[in-house]
């Protein structure tokens, strides 16, 4: 992984990055290795409030702000950037508007490596219209200083399209740890959390492969 000098990390939602990829962030931030993350919303249409309920509908998005802080402190992410967008409303904002917004930030610190959804195939609206705005923003460059994109695909029909994930990441080594970035989003994932951790004690196999194996999809551009 060190070939990489700079990966950003795109997604639409606080939590997004502790799932599928808080493994593989935490491979190049332990190694000195920049992640930037651009999250679109605060994910303030989260249905969740915690368990027992400690938020509601008007103080979510503060609560939601502090645990992206958090989880991203857990993560050594150091550059965090909050796009401002309203969630569950990324597939109606303007397209341009929004691939610009990416587009912007690729040209500011030149990543080797982007990681976003892999539009079409990432179940949530808001995931597929995040990953469409990022592969437009790369299209946008001259191939030749292209990033590299990691896309998360995980929609039931997805390998039937798409084909297997080309990229397997072993993050066995970060397991503890990605279960904390998980816990961090404690309104979302308090009580879910401790079902985790206790499969993940008794080696289930479900849990135990999730945690410590982060699969991805190179995205190929259609214009070679």
């Amino acid at each position: 992984m060190s070939e990489h000098e700079h990966v950003l990390v795109v997604f639409p939602h606080p939590d997004d990055e502790a799932f599928g990829v808080a493994g593989t962030i935490l491979s190049y931030t332990e190694n000195n290795i920049p992640v930037t993350y651009a999250c679109l919303t605060l994910g303030e249409m989260g249905r969740n409030m915690g368990n027992p309920q400690f938020a509601n509908r008007e103080t979510l998005p503060e609560v939601r702000k502090q645990e992206l802080d958090n989880a991203c402190s857990l993560l050594g992410i150091n550059d965090l950037r909050r796009f401002g967008m309203r969630d569950k409303t990324i597939e109606f904002e303007d397209f341009d508007v929004l691939t610009s917004k990416v587009e912007e930030v690729i040209h500011e610190i030149n990543p080797s490596l982007i990681i976003t959804f892999y539009p079409g195939y990432a179940v949530h609206p808001d995931h597929d219209a995040t990953g469409e705005a990022v592969i437009e923003a790369v299209k946008r460059l001259p191939k030749q200083s292209r990033p590299i994109v990691y896309a998360l695909a995980f929609s039931n029909n997805c390998e039937v399209h798409i084909g297997p994930p080309d990229v397997t990441l072993d993050v066995s080594k970060y397991a503890e740890q990605k279960l904390k970035v998980i816990e961090a989003h404690a309104s979302q994932t308090a009580g879910t959390i401790e079902v985790m951790k206790q499969q993940f004690n008794e080696q289930d196999e479900a849990v135990t492969d999730r945690l410590m194996k982060e699969r991805f999809w190179t995205y190929r551009f259609d214009d070679g």
